[in-house]
């Protein structure tokens, strides 16, 4: 991937994916700094050797006088007061975000920061822990990083933020933010409520149920340990597209225990799951294929960049 931007980069939100990002960047030689509201994070992040601060209003007055791009790191919930933050302190800078969804924020943005240079975006990674010491600076290596590709989208903004996915080690995905909340509510936020209904009925069994339980349980229900107040703020974030996945969850189960009750078997859902797996195999245990024949700046090279990302290719830059 390429080296670290140029420009700074500042950081607002210093929990997994944020302090990571300010790891990665700053280990990578990028000039790079963040704000958290804790004072236990920031002296961690600090002890460590990072560029950090609990003035939010200092750090941001140091971003607009470095022309610094500014990233919201923080959960959906805390973002307004961080979008009027930015606005009142730091309006000229280009922003962004790695909110794990698109449309809310950018509707959040619009109407707070009429004026922003906003391209959003998401990397596709993450663990169960949170905070300071779940960080890793290795996080993003090999992560397909969503940047946002509208047909008004400004070629330089959105190069200096997929410069900042690439830095990080992550492949870029062009992408509408309608298109990225269908896809996250399918792949993302949809398989989070399974797996808490997962595990709710695995443990509401017995302990001897847990006791048994070996790798499809434990795989099935990893995200369902993830801390219940971010998945909250992730899923109510995306309503919307979930409503419709989840739907559409709950339809395939109904027809599924409706076929076992009625016919004794299952064949349906399984035999459609197993094809959709092995899909998923296909594209994922091979190496990306690049989008070509794009030059960011051409005409409609935002509507080439999303028609290529619907093919399963990445920017590479």
């Amino acid at each position: 991937m390429s080296a670290a931007p140029s420009r700074p980069v500042c950081i607002l939100g210093l929990g997994l994916i944020g302090g990571s990002l300010l790891r990665r960047l700053s280990d990578t030689g990028g000039p790079a700094f963040g704000y958290n509201r804790s004072a236990g994070t920031v002296e961690a992040a600090v002890a460590d050797g990072y560029d950090a601060s609990t003035d939010l209003s200092a750090v941001l007055e140091r971003a607009r006088n470095d022309d610094a791009i500014v990233v919201l790191a923080t959960p959906f919930t805390a973002l307004e007061p961080m979008i009027t933050s930015v606005r009142d302190l730091a309006p000229d800078c280009l922003l962004t975000d790695v909110v794990s969804v698109k449309e809310q924020v950018s509707d959040l943005v619009r109407r707070l920061h009429p004026r922003a240079r906003y391209v959003g975006g998401h990397p596709m990674t993450g663990t169960t822990e949170s905070g300071w010491p779940a960080t890793d600076p290795a996080l993003f290596e090999g992560a397909m990083w969503m940047v946002a590709t509208h047909d008004d989208t400004v070629a330089d903004d959105w190069l200096d933020v997929a410069g900042i996915a690439l830095a990080a080690g992550s492949y870029v995905v062009p992408a509408a933010d309608d298109a990225h909340d269908r896809a996250a509510a399918a792949i993302s936020h949809n398989p989070h409520l399974t797996a808490a209904v997962t595990a709710t009925v695995g443990a509401g069994e017995s302990d001897l149920a847990l006791r048994l339980a070996a790798g499809s349980f434990r795989d099935g229900t990893r995200v369902a340990g993830t801390a219940p107040d971010l998945q909250r703020a992730m899923l109510e974030a995306n309503s919307v597209a979930l409503l419709n996945t989840l739907s559409e969850t709950i339809d395939r189960l109904i027809t599924a225990r409706d076929a076992l009750r009625e016919h004794g078997d299952v064949a349906v859902i399984v035999d459609d799951g197993h094809r959709a797996r092995r899909k998923y195999e296909r594209i994922a245990g091979s190496p990306p294929e690049p989008i070509t024949g794009v030059r960011i700046g051409d005409a409609r090279w935002q509507e080439e960049l999303r028609r290529q990302a619907h093919l399963a290719r990445v920017w590479m830059g």
